[in-house]
């Protein structure tokens, strides 16, 4: 087969392609390993988003695969280095969901500042509860931001707008970037630094070896008390644990989650019940225009892969070629 899909995605760019090469779809194909490993052994590209587990294990069952595309950005399923000494190109459109992911941590800052959850909930309940839903301005508060990459300086720029103060955290950025100096924004050279100062905490950091669990009740500790912290980034950079006891004991004043570390989770939690948390089923990427771009830069380059040219959209520079 040419292409094979491992989960449930649909785009009218998949059926684009589907009228050029051989398409199997198994949207349920990311529950069983066994069954991964029997479907890759045909395929000469498949295409995921973030539930395929492609391990070197998995990719070594997959003499013929070409060409992996990763519908987002995230890498943390796909063992990149196995993937690169197999020959096979890794295609992620890095940019394609940057702007989609931006907007929604503002609005996440705002909707924990302005307690617009809580507000809406009591008033759909019957009640007009305007003093218990009292909130704070972001003009004049400090946001720290962690990760400041394509998606961190989206935000930077954005915050600005609202009179927010900036400090960044982020051990790959050069005290002369230009965003630092577009933003106004301060560099941290450690990340407690950071924290201890900012109102806000958002995090924009991809789940590495480095970076699991970075949020922890050390760093949390750190936080300056009555702060809000939002996780746009992975789930798995967060120890969920020190959160939840940060919320409970008022070290934070509230929480905003669009990834958790087991997506969906398998069981509920304290989160649940929490007034002063927000958690979505990770939607940051999922707008109609993210969404669109995303799927045809994927495809777009599946197709170049199997026509025998190189994807415009690679992370990897695959080190023999099929």
């Amino acid at each position: 087969m040419d292409i094979l899909i491992t989960e449930d995605l649909q785009a009218p760019a998949i059926d684009a392609l589907a009228g050029k090469f051989s398409v199997v779809r198994e949207p349920a194909l990311w529950r069983d390993a066994t069954q991964l490993k029997a479907a890759l052994a045909d395929a000469r590209t498949v295409m995921v988003r973030n539930q395929t587990q492609l391990t070197a294990d998995v990719l070594a069952a997959a003499p013929k695969l070409i060409g992996v595309g990763r519908v987002g950005v995230g890498l943390d399923n796909i063992d990149l280095k196995a993937a690169t000494e197999r020959g096979i190109t890794v295609i992620a459109p890095l940019d394609a969901n940057a702007v989609s992911v931006a907007e929604l941590t503002i609005g996440l800052l705002l909707a924990l500042a302005r307690k617009i959850p809580q507000a809406d909930r009591s008033t759909k309940a019957g009640g007009w509860d305007r003093r218990g839903c009292t909130g704070i301005e972001l003009a004049g508060k400090t946001l720290a931001i962690c990760g400041f990459g394509r998606i961190g300086k989206m935000v930077a720029k954005r915050a600005a707008v609202f009179g927010l103060k900036l400090l960044v955290f982020d051990p790959f950025v050069k005290p002369g970037d230009a965003t630092l100096a577009d933003t106004g924004a301060t560099l941290c050279l450690k990340l407690e630094e950071a924290m201890a100062q900012a109102d806000f905490v958002t995090t924009h950091s991809p789940l590495t070896p480095e970076t699991k669990r970075m949020f922890n009740e050390r760093t949390f500790a750190a936080m300056k008390r009555g702060a809000f912290f939002v996780n746009s980034s992975r789930g798995g950079v967060v120890d969920e644990v020190a959160l939840l006891a940060a919320l409970q004991s008022g070290q934070l004043a509230g929480a905003a989650l669009d990834v958790r570390e087991v997506e969906p989770p398998k069981e509920r939690s304290a989160f649940e019940t929490m007034d002063n948390v927000i958690l979505l089923p990770h939607v940051g990427s999922f707008t109609h225009e993210a969404q669109t771009r995303t799927f045809e830069a994927v495809c777009a380059d599946l197709e170049r892969l199997l026509r025998g040219d190189a994807a415009l959209n690679a992370v990897n520079k695959p080190i023999t070629s099929r």
